[in-house]
């Protein structure tokens, strides 16, 4: 039995690696880590450690380390399949059925990957060519290191909008290969490169193999930003770029921000813990992947309307999936490239120590769409903040927790901002019993298209 990666990693997303290892191991919460006896060689002294932010296992004593399915076939001695297979059952993860490796289909993954790479080394060669001036006066411009044009891989789309197409065609791949890797438009007048006037920022996997990537054009033209289009290999919506660099950095935390550019000169100035959505809004299936590694996300977004309207989603995503969110305030400067240049590391460094709360981010936010000299605004301004208490915590404890703290940072009374949030819950309670007292179905029987509810104020 062979199955794809898309499953596989669904079946590790939905496996938690403390109730897998607890139900074989007496596990003790020490800090943001579960100890334990290492169940894989005789020991004393509890070495044996899992994160749950990580989801990974790892045993100091012997050195064994992994992930959920690791685990697994380590304790039980099961193949990869076996361990999978059982996981994706408790999980309730339904397995494809018979799916055989289908030779064709990992072949054509594998071409993909291959074109993919070569494009990449083509694309490095056309920029430290006569051909790719245009590119590197872009970077010299942004003033981008030689070792961070290197080190990211950065290239140049020419100008021809045949050269690669031509290129790949001379290395012996088949037209049927080249349309599935989305690098080509196939169209009746002939065959294009989907990039050209372009510098060229390839996309890796946690693997560091190329899977796409994205262009940004060189002039005046639309769109700025150009990604690769969904393949058998890419899917804009599961990768995050730099994420293959970011994961090995030492440090518990990710700097989320919006742009290729943005990543790089972080990494240069020394903070290699950035990444960056791929040309999309920010997705749970990407909050997903930085949860595997880390549980705290500094948000470095531009300061501008849509860089905060971006913020406030990736921060209700962040909540919705247990991550910790902080934003970094970038002020008087638009992105964190901008900021770099003017004001240095020290001073980042500063800001992130300072960053928000993400909650308390989003309350100073919020006060900005209120009047508080008008009795009236302030009113709504406080509704307004009970409301976002109560449907983002459900838990008591920490509701109060956060409630306190808007209390106190916004110089309001506890007790007030305590009934507003009362008064909301018994509000909806009192909605969902008439509900669910009618069956969930509002009763509008119709009289001459009038429905019956309004029949009191239309006489005729």
């Amino acid at each position: 039995m062979y199955y794809g990666e898309d499953i596989v990693e669904e079946v590790r997303q939905k496996t938690d690696i403390v109730d897998l290892v607890g139900q074989y191991v007496n596990l003790k919460k020490k800090g943001s880590s579960y100890f334990g006896l290492c169940p894989f060689h005789g020991e004393k002294t509890a070495s044996f450690s899992v994160s749950p932010g990580k989801q990974i296992f790892y045993c100091f004593g012997c050195g064994k380390a992994g992930d959920s399915i690791r685990f697994l076939m380590e304790y039980e001695n099961l193949s990869f399949v076996e361990a999978l297979e059982e996981l994706a059952e408790r999980a309730n993860v339904t397995l494809p059925k018979e799916e055989k490796r289908d030779k064709g289909e990992e072949d054509l993954r594998y071409k993909i990957l291959e074109i993919n790479k070569q494009a990449a080394l083509f694309y490095v060669k056309q920029l430290r060519s006569e051909k790719g001036k245009l590119g590197l006066a872009y970077c010299a411009k942004r003033k981008l290191s030689g070792e961070s044009i290197t080190h990211f891989g950065l290239g140049y789309a020419g100008k021809e909008r045949d050269s690669l197409y031509q290129y790949c065609k001379s290395l012996g791949f088949k037209d049927q290969v080249l349309q599935e890797s989305g690098l080509f438009s196939f169209k009746e007048a002939g065959v294009y490169d989907k990039f050209f006037n372009r510098l060229m920022f390839p996309i890796m996997d946690l693997h560091n193999r190329v899977i796409g990537f994205g262009g940004r054009v060189m002039g005046d033209g639309e769109p700025k930003y150009l990604n690769s289009p969904e393949t058998k290999l890419f899917d804009k919506s599961r990768n995050l770029f730099a994420l293959n660099f970011s994961r090995k950095s030492r440090s518990d935390f990710f700097i989320l921000c919006e742009g290729y550019m943005d990543v790089i000169s972080l990494h240069q100035w020394g903070f290699p813990e950035a990444v960056a959505a791929l040309g999309t809004a920010f997705t749970e299936q990407q909050a997903d992947l930085m949860k595997r590694f880390h549980s705290l996300v500094y948000l470095c977004f531009d300061s501008d309307g849509a860089g905060k309207k971006a913020c406030k989603r990736a921060i209700s995503i962040l909540r919705e999936k247990n991550l910790e969110g902080k934003v970094i305030n970038l002020l008087p400067y638009k992105d964190p490239d901008e900021f770099l240049k003017a004001e240095g590391k020290e001073a980042f460094e500063k800001r992130m120590e300072e960053a928000k709360n993400a909650f308390l981010w989003e309350v100073e936010e919020k006060k900005k769409e209120f009047d508080l000299h008008d009795p009236a605004g302030m009113q709504k301004y406080m509704e307004s903040i009970a409301e976002l208490l109560r449907t983002n915590f459900q838990d008591p404890v920490e509701r109060e927790n956060y409630l306190k703290a808007v209390a106190r940072e916004q110089m309001l009374k506890a007790e007030n901002l305590q009934h507003l949030v009362d008064r909301g819950e018994e509000k909806t309670q009192l909605e969902f019993g008439l509900k669910k007292a009618s069956g969930g179905k509002e009763k509008r029987e119709k009289k001459n298209g009038i429905p019956r509810w309004r029949r009191s104020f239309f006489p005729f």
